[in-house]
């Protein structure tokens, strides 16, 4: 009463095959298998492009790196008292 059993689905199979033709069936079977194909392949494309978004946005995250023989040139301001010329009049 549940499921069909063996027996039920070798009639289906034999219904089937009678109804669209061996040739027409194997047809249908070979789009269907380019069509899981090309729904692969746009999966594969799709994380290569999420691949590639990924790296080229962590890419403009980082900080530039220097050469190794280059330093980094400080250009922070520094405060220092100023040294004034000494006065000839000054008793030091």
């Amino acid at each position: 009463m549940g499921s069909f059993s063996l027996i039920h689905w070798i009639i289906l199979g034999l219904f089937l095959l009678l109804l669209f033709g061996g040739n027409r069936f194997s047809n249908m079977m070979k789009d269907v298998a380019k069509g899981m194909k090309s729904f692969k392949e746009g999966m594969a494309d799709d994380e290569e492009e999420k691949r590639k978004r990924y790296e080229d946005e962590r890419r403009r995250a980082e900080p530039p790196r220097l050469p190794r023989d280059q330093d980094p040139i400080d250009v922070t301001a520094r405060r220092e008292d100023p040294v004034s010329p000494p006065r000839d009049d000054d008793p030091r």
